[in-house]
């Protein structure tokens, strides 16, 4: 879950080539994008205006909750 936010977060900021967050966010895109890559083509963006809004994460967020919830 915290790879998960990790990339949420950074996603909300331009990285660019070069940069020290760089390999961060390689590494973070390469653990998360095989289970939201998957959903995000199931599930187009929701438009805001000129916008897109990707729910892929969140709804990996609310799954890895329910499955946690029934596992503990």
């Amino acid at each position: 879950m915290l790879v998960l936010l990790a990339r949420i977060v950074l996603s909300w900021f331009p990285i660019s080539r070069g940069s020290p967050v760089e390999p961060i966010a390689t590494v973070l895109y390469a653990l998360t994008e095989p289970v939201l890559g998957p959903l995000r083509r199931a599930i187009p963006p929701v438009r805001i205006g000129a916008m897109g809004l990707d729910l892929s994460p969140l709804i990996v967020l609310f799954g890895v909750n329910i499955l946690m919830g029934i596992i503990c």
